[in-house]
């Protein structure tokens, strides 16, 4: 299955495409056009260490403070809220998922020195939010989540709001949630999904383009010669070999080694990644007026929590 939704965006500004010059170094060419960043879809999805991406933060867990208060928490009327909002909540005791492989970049390893020694375990973790555990109660006050075994929908006799405190206060500041859809399997909800549909749409139309299967053969090619046997990078990437471990095999490392320098070998990533970007702009010339109109939602969002902000201080 072809990778198609990077877990974590990062929160760079977007950077035009551009092609290989004799003076550029190839790991950091490839390193620059294997960005979310480097396409053009980026520019309509939120920079979570913005200013505006932190008010609304902090307008959440101001919201989402009264809420509990109302739902018979009182612990919570002396929450500082300054204290919470750069988190997440979890419920307490709940094991954390494990290292599995994956890559918040489109096109996976390109360093063979960084895969020589990480493997395809890439991912960073998400420095704009941390997790935040809370008793099981507070959770499924907070995020209307209730345990697998059951939950009453109800706290202290009061009935917790659909999406819980978080949620009731992320639709006060954005407004109604657009219709959820469905991409590839996965359902996709919430005020950025447009842009998450048409950048599954844009990967899917660039994917069959002749010239990425073109490049799909040429970086098989080499890696045969290498000993690996694989018909694309994805394919690579998601070895089952690299699940259920805590580090990475040396078999691992050696396949993510020889990967990068594959990619680098036969310009792979410049390639796919010129295919990419030309099929995003298509899906934005189509979709200008939702995504424009997405863009506004969200400043207004921004406006909403300022203003809730100010009136708490």
């Amino acid at each position: 299955m072809r990778k198609v939704l990077p877990l974590a965006l990062t929160g760079l500004f977007a950077l035009s495409a551009c092609q290989f010059t004799d003076q550029d170094d190839p790991v950091d060419e490839s390193r620059r056009l294997d960005s979310m960043a480097a396409l053009p879809l980026h520019t309509y999805l939120p920079d979570p260490a913005s200013d505006g991406a932190k008010a609304i933060g902090r307008a959440q867990w101001l919201l989402g403070k009264q809420c509990m208060v109302r739902l018979g928490f009182s612990g919570f009327r002396v929450l500082d809220v300054e204290a919470v909002e750069s988190t997440y909540p979890v419920r307490q005791g709940e094991s954390s998922s494990p290292d599995t492989p994956g890559d918040d970049n489109p096109y996976g390893v390109v360093d063979p020195d960084l895969a020589s020694e990480r493997g395809y375990h890439n991912r960073r973790p998400d420095a704009s939010a941390q997790p935040q555990e809370w008793p099981a109660d507070q959770y499924a006050a907070l995020t209307g989540r209730f345990e697998s075994h059951g939950g009453s929908g109800a706290a202290h006799g009061r009935r917790i709001p659909e999406g819980g405190c978080l949620g009731q206060a992320t639709r006060k500041i954005y407004g109604s949630p657009p219709t959820a859809t469905k991409v590839n399997g996965l359902k996709l909800s919430g005020y950025y999904s447009l842009a998450m549909e048409l950048w599954y749409e844009s990967r899917k139309q660039a994917g069959k383009d002749p010239g990425w299967k073109k490049a799909d053969r040429a970086w098989s090619a080499c890696m045969k010669k290498k000993g690996f046997h694989y018909a694309d990078p994805d394919e690579a990437s998601l070895d089952s070999d690299w699940f259920g471990h805590g580090k990475p095999s040396d078999k691992e490392r050696k396949t993510a080694a020889a990967d990068a320098h594959c990619k680098l070998d036969t310009g792979y990533v410049p390639a796919v990644h010129a295919l990419e970007a030309h099929a995003q702009k298509s899906v934005i010339a189509r979709n200008k007026q939702k995504l424009e109109a997405m863009r506004a939602a969200d400043e207004r969002a921004v406006r909403s929590a300022r203003t809730i902000v100010a009136d708490a201080t």
